[in-house]
């Protein structure tokens, strides 16, 4: 499916190339005058938004992986599961240990000769030992095997939680954009109304019309202003939504840079199906699920090994120090030497009767692997229906744009006819604010038509795994 965002800066003509001459004479004084009278706070702060570099949706979505506190904490788990394989790969070698004591005896003990005498004693002795498994019932290698399959479903985890945020990413990329597209059709109302009170203000100096004409048209001014602070109000919230959303300090200086829609792409829609199918495969909480079902089967066996024998080696070195305490003993070094020992020895371990407990391990990992498998069918159907969700509201947001241009560009005409009757003096102005909201509503509804439809599209590509 091909992206339709082109990331880069809106350039060219605006909305305000589509109003009359005589209103576009009017257009830069007016508006600056009616915009700076009640919002300089505002326009302030879009001034310091203009003094950084814009964000492109690629931008917010690489900055927000980066920093998002989710995504860290996934790939700190990762890390963990990352050290639980390597702990499991390790059980593989043998354990050494090395020891030493040291004990007195006080009283009747055995002596150097082995006889029993009255005397006060003392032992030192110092070992060396190690084991090492031979056979376990395959729990080494079974362990070994869950190890990886955590660590993969960890960074599947990891995956799907960068996946969450391009799509929260994503959405409150189009928020800001549809109100900067509201705030854009503010300002041409604005434009519009600030044209038409300098109009009549002059007619009226010229003794052509009346106050109260004047009066009302200034009293719609101050209304299309006070829309206009809403909206501006509407598109700093979503501001901050996304500059929360990038773990960012402040919305001050921040704005994004509006990607270049042509109109409607002539492309197909892939089927519900297709866009499934490719989700399967590339999807990371389908992926997630499936090793966690692996995971469950090798549980199972690892729960099986608790039928088998074990074979343990285990070898070591031995000495020590026996002394009687007043009386004379063999040196400290030849007694070490002379009762130097190692040894070696092989246990074998048959299990006979565990009190059921391996049986009802078995029978536990069985009931995991049911719940898991379940739980991988319900992550596949939840991701079906959430296509198949996308899927008809990326074509009903498809015909609802292309239905949007088409109503655009007629209002827009009968507004421009409307208002040459207007200042014709041929029409009321009634008509006129009639032809007006139609217009603007018109252009409103297309803004957000045209969001509708680059949201839809771009989910439909992030469900898909793209």
């Amino acid at each position: 499916m091909r992206n339709i965002f082109l990331e880069q800066p809106r350039r060219g003509k605006t909305r305000e190339s589509q109003l009359t001459p005589h209103q576009r004479s009017a257009v830069w004084g007016g508006t600056r005058k009616a915009v700076s009278a009640t919002c300089g706070l505002l326009l302030s702060l879009t001034i310091a938004h203009a003094q950084s570099d814009p964000w492109t949706l690629d931008a917010c979505i690489q900055y927000a992986i980066d920093h998002n506190l989710t995504v860290k904490q996934s790939e700190i788990m990762k890390s963990q599961r990352e050290v639980e394989l390597n702990t499991a790969k390790n059980s593989v070698w043998p354990t050494v240990q090395a020891s030493a004591s040291q004990s007195f005896s006080f009283g009747r003990g055995l002596s150097e000769y082995n006889t029993y005498v009255s005397s006060n004693t003392a032992n030192t002795s110092f070992g060396l030992g190690g084991t090492m498994n031979l056979f376990t019932g395959l729990r080494v290698k079974n362990n070994i095997e869950m190890g990886k399959l955590n660590l993969e479903a960890a960074a599947a985890d990891c995956d799907k939680a960068k996946e969450d945020i391009r799509i929260a990413v994503t959405q409150a990329y189009m928020q800001i954009l549809y109100q900067m597209e509201v705030c854009e059709v503010a300002k041409l109302q604005i434009a519009i109304d600030s044209a038409q009170v300098e109009r009549l203000t002059t007619l009226y100096e010229l003794g052509k019309i009346g106050p109260a004409e004047v009066s009302a048209r200034k009293s719609t001014l101050a209304q299309s202003r006070l829309t206009y602070t809403q909206a501006h109000n509407s598109l700093m919230a979503a501001t901050l939504d996304m500059t929360q959303l990038l773990e960012l300090e402040s919305p001050i200086g921040f704005v994004i840079a509006e990607p270049v829609l042509e109109a409607v792409p002539p492309v197909e829609l892939p089927t519900p199906e297709q866009i499934y199918q490719e989700a399967l495969q590339h999807r990371a909480a389908v992926r997630a699920e499936e090793i966690r079902t692996d995971y469950a089967k090798t549980n199972i066996a690892l729960a099986k090994g608790g039928w088998w024998p074990t074979l343990t080696m285990n070898g070591g070195l031995v000495t020590d120090y026996y002394a009687l305490l007043g009386r004379t003993s063999k040196g400290f070094g030849e007694q070490l030497r002379d009762n130097f020992s190692p040894y070696v020895g092989v246990s074998l371990n048959i299990p006979i009767f565990d009190r059921l407990e391996t049986r009802n391990n078995v029978r536990m990992a069985k009931l995991q692997l049911e719940s898991q498998e379940i739980q991988t069918e319900n992550v596949k159907k939840t991701l079906y229906k959430e296509i198949q969700q996308a899927y008809f509201n990326a074509v009903a947001s498809k015909d609802k744009y292309a239905s949007s241009q088409a109503a655009e560009v007629s209002a827009k005409e009968a507004f421009d006819l409307e208002t040459a009757l207007y200042e014709a003096g041929k029409s009321t102005g009634t008509a006129f604010n009639e032809a007006k909201n139609n217009y603007l509503q018109s252009a409103a509804n297309l803004s957000q038509a045209k969001c509708e439809f680059l949201y839809q599209v771009q989910l439909l590509q992030l469900l898909a795994g793209e």
